[in-house]
């Protein structure tokens, strides 16, 4: 089946008589045309940016979510334990949240670059995800907006971190465990740390929805992306 399937759409190419001649030997595969196959991988593409980046921008959206949740890079986490062993595990737990709160706050960045990518994807770069692996779609926008949501989400990290009083709060929590007695002082520049966290995060929620239309059928919403996944369905 998935010989006939790269068939019918390397006959595509050339014209539509061919295409329905190839399809109507297999008559439980509707045709689809180059049109349709990118315009369905665009409307899936957006429907999970909407809804995924949507979800990590609320409150909470980082800090409540385990899977994309910040935690602290290796070098902070004995002084999260070391807070903790002296009865400090509230300003510990503040620190945390202040850091999800940064990230939650420069996704809001992401939209319109995720956008812009969608917009200009291919119909090769459509046909290759939807016969692609279950993050065929996922690692394309990895690939063409990781370098342009570092440099959205990097200042807007740095200036939420001030905003929400991170930058104090993690002053005040650096300086009350190197107070610690036989600890080794540590000194952080959590910037680029929470960036990462945050570009991580985006891609393992889209990758989520991802996976979710490519094998529920009830996250098939339109016409369209029903026609176009089922293509996925008999690769």
């Amino acid at each position: 089946m998935k010989k006939v399937l790269l068939s019918i759409m390397a006959f595509s190419l050339f014209g539509c008589a061919e295409l329905q001649q190839i399809a109507s030997q297999y008559p439980g595969l509707d045709p689809v045309g180059n049109a349709e196959i990118a315009s369905g991988l665009k409307e899936a593409l957006n429907n999970g940016i909407t809804k995924e980046v949507t979800k990590l921008t609320s409150t909470d959206g980082f800090y409540k979510n385990q899977m994309v949740k910040i935690l602290l890079p290796d070098e902070l986490q004995k002084v999260d334990k070391g807070l903790r062993d002296i009865g400090l595990g509230s300003l510990a737990d503040e620190g945390i949240k202040l850091l999800n709160r940064a990230a939650e706050d420069a996704v809001k960045e992401a939209t319109p670059i995720f956008v812009d990518a969608v917009r200009n994807m291919s119909f090769n770069d459509a046909k290759n995800i939807l016969l692609g692996s279950d993050n065929s779609a996922t690692l394309y926008l990895q690939s063409s907006t990781t370098q342009s949501l570092y440099g959205k989400f990097n200042p807007v990290i740095q200036k939420s971190l001030s905003k929400v009083g991170a930058d104090a709060a993690w002053k005040n929590i650096i300086t009350k465990y190197n107070a610690i007695p036989l600890t080794s002082n540590v000194n952080p520049d959590l910037n680029d740390y929470v960036t990462q966290k945050a570009l991580e995060g985006v891609f393992k929620m889209i990758a989520v929805e991802e996976k979710d239309i490519r094998t529920n059928l009830n996250a098939r919403t339109s016409d369209l992306l029903k026609k176009v996944f089922a293509m996925q369905d008999a690769k």
